[in-house]
């Protein structure tokens, strides 16, 4: 919970933040690890280089954290846009509010967020999500994955999303 002046004085650039530099860095190492390719082509080594662009990468990234009921720990600007959120609010909210809150999105959600715990990455996923003023939209050519530390510790999961359609 960090206090609202804080993003005033980033500019509101939340990539400067030094945890959030370092979980990009974890976002990107992690997803290499487990695709065998980078998260995004050309990315800078130097891990503030590399925070600023994921940022402001054309695909939405998100990531959420381990609790019991996760909250987004991260979301790029493509995200935030898509979600009709700015950082604050986004990293506030349970994961499970970016899906309509029905039987069948939600359950599928759910077996694609376990299939990702088991096999570390799930490629080519779909579904419907929701944004905050309430436009569904269609994600497409996702990979969701389980966001893990050298020491093999389990920080929560991520998706880059391919592509997305307003329905």
């Amino acid at each position: 919970n960090r206090p609202p002046a804080l993003f005033a004085q980033l500019d509101m650039k939340p990539y400067l933040l030094s945890e959030v530099e370092t979980y990009s860095y974890l976002l990107s190492k992690s997803f290499l690890q487990l695709t065998g390719r980078p998260i995004l082509p050309g990315l800078p080594r130097d891990s503030a280089a590399l925070a600023e662009a994921m940022f402001n990468a054309p695909c939405p990234i998100v990531s959420h954290g381990t609790e019991a009921d996760p909250i987004f720990r991260y979301a790029n600007q493509a995200a935030l846009d898509l979600w009709e959120m700015d950082w604050d609010t986004f990293t506030r909210l349970p994961s499970r509010l970016s899906a309509e809150i029905n039987s069948d999105t939600q359950a599928d959600r759910d077996s694609h967020l376990e299939e990702a715990l088991k096999h570390g990455v799930v490629e080519g996923l779909t579904g419907v999500r929701i944004s905050s003023k309430g436009r569904r939209f269609e994600i497409r050519d996702t990979t969701l994955w389980t966001v893990v530390d050298t020491a093999a510790i389990r920080h929560g999961q991520a998706a880059i999303i391919g592509n997305w359609q307003y329905l």
